[in-house]
């Protein structure tokens, strides 16, 4: 192989066991020096002619290269799990590919060097065949986490909580699978068979541990939105399409599969199992002589079972680039070091298969990675924190007792409706509330007034006067100024109580959400209950200013984690798309009913602002239901990074580039496009 002619000298071990080993061996064995092969699971025994060695063991062979056989993805994974081992003993680690996997990838955001088939091309190759065959996985439909393998650790978490208790269970799925796949391509149920052999069975059939696992796996599904469509549209418009797929699902599986993701029923499925042999061994030779005297087309993700096993029956080929592989290619965005937890995964997971949903993603505007809606800001960059911040505050309530929390508008109303499906004993209330508001109800004494005085205000004095407290003066003297405000605010105190006694709250303390700041609403509506109340933050600003105010807050940020993360930096963004898209509250009319604030956002600034919320919600509501509540676990580090890479990629929905981030308390508006950096 011409990548490792310059190693040609040296003593090599192949890590991995599967067939792509045994051609890698078979066609370019005889030109290296490989001494032993390499395994996960097995350090004994012989393969393909080559003793199957432990990584210990190696040392004594002098080996100085191990050549990983394998997926980026799960190169990544080994090289994870392998690299010190490495480092430590000399001993140089690359993919098959020819690439150096201890050499540190710095992270990427445009696609300028990656030379690869455009769509065009393909139109084209589609255009010249007779037969268009489509691999399934990571082709027409990609996974929401960040490996295969990540399902069979699930799946043990959710045994766990059916009472099913499966010791060290991902190790040995993914070895009956591996084991059974050097003979044939199995069934589901088989790979369970052959594993409850070797583990002594459990309570469980083979049948209902593969239905489980069936069933899970099924519901981290999604489309890959251009591919099938692509696929939908060549069925209606009379191409003749197949789909040719390694799985160890049932052809009627694989069907519930195509009806429950939106794909065309197509003129034939060949799945491995179902002929007991994969890609890489005769699937592509059933294909072929199904259809001897047509010209086949084979579309797939995979450069070994889909390019290079259909080459040689004869098949032309296009490789699809799967997210995994492009993410890679980026150099994991710089995130890679802060995926630390399965909660992290399948945050990655979901991240991944949407920035990388599009095949032709490389194709962009000047090549870059591009972002086209506020839906996928939303889902991308802003939902792994506000996720994190909403388990977290769900976290402390539980922990402190709280079983009430009063959401303050506007700021609230996308957390409170993220909250509720967490905690449904905790009763949450939508509150009618704003710094304004709080401030026009809290004033009782000059002092009062000369606190709000020092939060500078860009404008008039008179302006001031009349966003802040309501009052439409002009050139009022200093103490009729102070005491119209004061007569106003009784008003407003007496009008809230009302407001708040119909919300039937409780005696017991009261946690009170805001989002970012430094604590004045707080500050003033908490003079409004009879109960404690405690304030759960996103962010406190100048925590130092409120020192003697005798305030009880607790930031998900502290302020000593605020000083040394690049959260400070990036929450504009987060506070701009969080935002009820209804006017902010500010006072009580003589009726009691509330008085809301002039809408400066236009309809389009609030339909982005809607779509982006849409994107969070449904990343939370993916998240929920993948990850175990055992498993749910906070990572602001990794959170952090993520939503730090919305000021890297290349946003291209002018409507979200056209908002601006409003305070109109400091009289301050700024252009979106100058808060990302």
């Amino acid at each position: 192989m011409s990548q490792f002619k310059e190693f040609g000298d040296r003593k090599i071990a192949i890590y991995g066991l599967g067939t792509e080993t045994q051609r890698f061996l078979s066609n370019d064995g005889k030109d290296l020096n490989i001494i032993c092969l390499l395994d996960g699971f097995r350090t004994s025994g012989e393969m393909y002619g080559y003793p199957i060695l432990s990584l210990d063991e190696i040392i004594g062979y002098n080996v100085s290269l191990i050549i990983v056989v394998a997926r980026p993805g799960s190169c990544k994974a080994i090289t994870k799990r392998i690299s010190e081992f490495c480092i430590q003993n000399s001993i140089l680690l690359y993919d098959v590919r020819g690439n150096n996997l201890l050499e540190e990838r710095k992270a990427s955001f445009d696609f300028s060097n990656l030379k690869v088939e455009g769509k065009q091309t393909l139109l084209e190759k589609i255009e010249k065949a007779d037969i268009i065959s489509f691999d399934l996985f990571d082709t027409l439909v990609t996974r929401c986490v960040f490996s295969y393998t990540d399902i069979f650790d699930l799946m043990k978490y959710f045994l766990k909580e059916q009472g099913i208790f499966f010791p060290e269970f991902s190790k040995y799925r993914l070895y009956s699978e591996k084991e059974l796949s050097k003979q044939y391509a199995p069934t589901l149920e088989e790979i369970y068979s052959f594993m409850l052999v070797k583990t002594g069975g459990n309570f469980l059939s083979a049948r209902e541990f593969a239905e489980i696992e069936r069933k899970l796996d099924f519901s981290t599904l999604r489309i890959r939105k251009d591919i099938s469509s692509l696929y939908n549209s060549l069925i209606n418009s009379g191409k003749k399409v197949v789909i040719t797929t390694d799985s160890y699902y049932s052809l009627e599986q694989i069907k519930t599969l195509l009806n429950e993701n939106g794909l065309s029923v197509c003129d034939n499925i060949f799945v491995s199992c179902e002929y007991g042999t994969s890609k890489t061994q005769n699937l592509f030779r059933i294909l072929k002589n199904k259809y001897p005297d047509n010209s086949i087309l084979h579309i797939g993700d995979d450069e070994f079972a889909d390019t290079n096993s259909a080459i040689k029956f004869g098949i032309d080929t296009f490789r699809i680039y799967n997210g995994a592989d492009l993410f890679y290619y980026l150099g994991e965005l710089g995130i890679q070091d802060d995926i630390k937890t399965m909660s992290d995964r399948i945050k990655v997971g979901l991240f991944v298969s949407e920035l990388f949903n599009n095949a032709f993603c490389f194709e962009s505007s000047e090549s870059k990675l591009c972002v086209e809606s506020s839906f996928q800001i939303g889902y991308l960059f802003c939902a792994p924190m506000i996720t994190d911040f909403v388990l977290w505050m769900n976290r402390c309530l539980e922990h402190e007792g709280y079983n009430q929390i009063l959401f303050c508008a506007r700021d609230g109303y996308l957390p409170g409706r993220l909250f509720r499906k967490l905690a449904m004993n905790v009763k949450s209330v939508y509150f009618m509330a704003s710094r304004t508001a709080a401030i026009r109800a809290g004033m009782e004494k000059e002092s009062d007034i000369e606190y709000v005085d020092t939060m500078k205000y860009f404008g008039t004095k008179e302006k001031a006067l009349e966003t802040r407290f309501g009052i439409k003066a002009n050139n009022v003297g200093e103490s009729e100024r102070i005491n119209e405000i004061i007569s106003k605010s009784a008003f407003q105190r007496e009008r809230y109580r009302r407001y708040i006694n119909e919300l039937e709250l409780s005696s017991s303390p009261i946690a009170m959400f805001d989002f970012v700041a430094k604590g004045t609403s707080q500050l003033y509506l908490q003079k409004l209950f009879n109960q404690h109340v405690k304030g759960f933050y996103f962010l406190q600003l100048e925590p130092e200013f409120m020192e003697d105010k005798k305030l009880d807050i607790e930031p998900f940020y502290t302020d000593e984690e605020k000083n040394t993360s690049a959260i400070f930096e990036n929450y504009y963004i987060l506070e701009t798309i969080l935002t009820s898209p209804y006017s902010q509250m500010q006072e009580f009319d003589d009726e009691g009913n509330f008085v809301f604030a002039s809408e400066t956002r236009s309809k389009s600034d609030i339909s982005v602002i809607i779509k982006a919320q849409e994107g969070i919600n449904t990343f939370f509501d993916k998240y929920l239901k993948l990850v175990p509540e055992a498993l749910r676990c906070e990572n602001k580090k990794l959170d952090e990074k993520i939503l730090k890479l919305v000021n890297e990629v290349l946003i291209t929905d002018e409507d979200f580039l056209s908002l601006k981030v409003e305070d109109p308390f400091f009289g301050r508006m700024t252009d979106i496009k100058d808060v990302l950096s």
